[in-house]
């Protein structure tokens, strides 16, 4: 029975040294030796040219609803790229099709630190230590399919005709004007504009706003022949469907296209889902947006002026093959009378996911920030730090003042847990005693056992079950932690720098761990041996798991555990069982 005991704990011990030398290898840019949760990459083959919304390919006929094809990107003359330069972005549009090409967030930035305990041990053992980068967050580029992302829009023929509307293949004209916003200046303004394809003219304007992350989107669309014309505006995201690996034990924030309307409220598509075409996308609505959701940042068009909010669209999504998928939504447009023009406003946001400025834009826009399953506590729980940090000024010491908050609303249920864990320390030594004499009798020391704990009035899971209630608010607080934006590369005090990235140099998971260990002291030693020592043992497996966790969340976890020292500490010493075996 002991070897079988003695091999479950080397298993347990095994296992946390594969999950320590699998996210070392991740910590040092390499592959998951063993744990790799990268999204699969799509098998089929590529398309050969370009991609209509819905994922048409560029080379097939028309289909129902979508109007003819989208003509092959191959045969489509390389464009002009214009670069354009905000106080939040630096952004690429290539004249092919005003394709928002490439996108930077200035305010944000991507850092690549290996400082702390790696760098230190990497210099001990001899390997070189990569530089420190610092470059800005880029957030659509069109690049190799496995980092393509990029906004595109055209028109559609609804007629299965064969005649073709101005795609985002279509070769456009950039209008002379800054592409620089200057100091004192407010909005930058940037025309594209095509020549008539199929008798229409498509003139593409975006318009940037000093410290919006929303880029007004303005389409007007001219009939240059004497007969009239039905068209449909098409705005639609392209991304690489690779999802990063999981920050934890397969936690991660969603990554993929996302859907609203009023009617289906928040979708979420799978790029899997996708591929195996089990996407039920919602129907053609008067109402809702697309977006294409990331960890901390967001890109989604909308459709916020008063003369386009009730445009009708439709939906659609596709696999376009070679790791890439589309989202898009599908405008219909007013018959266009000869010579005449219509005019359609939309926004195209692109930068981080913040509640309060995402639920202001549009409807459900705030959803996109993913919560996991203990949302209906993870809104309110980010609702009380955000109001704490508005008073502190740290989200470090908001994080500490949160846990303040939350242990003294569970103060009364932590003290009948404490007090329960007392009184089975005080009757501990009866309990070992009566062990010892009925060991070969299992049945009477059963029998005995419960006979104690009705005469010393005390319940065994008493301690448990306080505790337990309070485990989906810390499982809500660590999905705040991992899922807002606003805990990227936020301070705290001394060597902490980013409360959404691990210590670099492991202090506060030594700190978690003595804490844990010290709880493990005060509580009631099991009267089983073997369970005594996995007592001991628990807070330091676990701990291997602290080490990769945000700090900000192992921050949070040891203000927990000293608060809960002090009361149990109170306790134990009112009941007179401290430091009882």
């Amino acid at each position: 029975m002991n070897d079988i005991r003695r091999t479950i704990l080397w298993v347990i011990f095994g296992f946390s040294l594969v999950l320590l030398w699998d996210q070392w290898q991740v910590y040092n840019g390499n592959k998951p030796t063993f744990l790799n949760t990268e999204h699969p990459k799509a098998t089929q083959p590529a398309t050969t040219g370009g991609a209509a919304p819905g994922g048409v390919p560029a080379a097939a006929a028309g289909t129902p609803g979508s109007g003819a094809a989208v003509p092959a990107q191959a045969t489509a003359p390389v464009g002009e790229k214009v670069t354009v330069s905000t106080d939040v972005f630096k952004a690429t549009i290539d004249a092919q099709g005003g394709t928002l090409s490439q996108l930077e967030l200035r305010k944000y930035v991507d850092q690549t630190n290996h400082g702390g305990l790696v760098e230190w041990f990497m210099k001990l053992i001899g390997r070189p230590v990569p530089p420190n980068e610092i470059k800005d967050v880029t957030l659509m580029e069109d690049g190799s399919p496995a980092t393509r992302y990029v906004a595109q829009t055209g028109l559609l023929n609804p007629v299965d005709t064969g005649e073709r509307f101005p795609t985002h293949l279509t070769q456009m004209t950039a209008k002379p004007g800054p592409r620089e916003m200057a100091d004192g200046q407010n909005t930058l303004e940037v025309v594209f504009e095509s020549q008539p394809v199929g008798g229409l003219k498509y003139v593409k304007t975006y318009l940037f706003t000093r410290g919006d992350y929303s880029i007004r989107v303005k389409h007007q669309i001219v009939n240059t022949t004497d007969q009239p014309r039905d068209a449909q505006l098409y705005l639609q995201f392209v991304r690489h469907g690779t999802v990063a690996s999981s920050t934890m034990f397969g936690t991660n924030t969603f990554t993929g296209p996302a859907i609203y309307t009023d009617e289906k409220k928040f979708h979420k598509v799978d790029f899997a889902d996708i591929t195996k075409k089990k996407v039920e996308v919602p129907p053609a609505a008067n109402n809702g947006w697309i977006a294409m959701v990331q960890h901390y940042f967001v890109s989604a068009w909308l459709l916020n002026a008063p003369d386009s909010k009730d445009l009708k669209r439709e939906f659609r999504v596709a696999d376009l093959g070679n790791n890439q998928y589309s989202l898009a939504m599908v405008l219909p447009l007013n018959k266009l009378a000869p010579g005449a023009t219509q005019t359609v406003d939309t926004d195209l946001f692109a930068g981080p996911e913040e509640e309060k400025k995402l639920e202001a834009l549009a409807p459900g826009l705030e959803l996109v920030k993913d919560y996991g399953i203990f949302a209906i506590i993870s809104k309110p729980l980010y609702w009380l730090l955000n109001q704490l940090h508005g008073i502190l000024g740290n989200w470090g010491w908001a994080i500490v003042a949160l846990v303040v908050l939350l242990k003294a609303a569970f103060y009364w249920l932590n003290a009948k847990a404490y007090a329960s864990m007392a009184k089975m320390k005080a009757i501990n030594p009866k309990i070992t005693e009566m062990r010892e004499r009925l060991k070969d009798k299992p049945q009477e020391m059963q029998q005995e056992m419960m006979r104690i704990y009705r005469e010393e009035k005390v319940n065994p899971m008493g301690g448990c079950f306080p505790i337990m209630i309070q485990i989906p608010v810390f499982i809500a607080l660590y999905w705040v932690l991992l899922s807002s934006v606003e805990m990227r590369h936020a301070p705290w005090i001394l060597w902490i720098h980013d409360l959404s990235a691990p210590d670099p140099w492991f202090i506060l998971p030594v700190v978690m761990t003595a804490t844990s260990l010290f709880q493990t002291w005060l509580n009631p030693t099991p009267p089983d041996p073997m369970q005594a020592r996995l007592m001991w043992i628990m807070p330091l497996a676990f701990s291997v798991m602290f080490i990769f966790f945000p700090a900000g969340l192992v921050l949070y976890w040891i203000t927990n555990n000293s608060l809960s020292i002090l009361q149990q500490w109170f306790i134990n010493k009112r009941l007179g069982v401290l430091g009882m075996k």
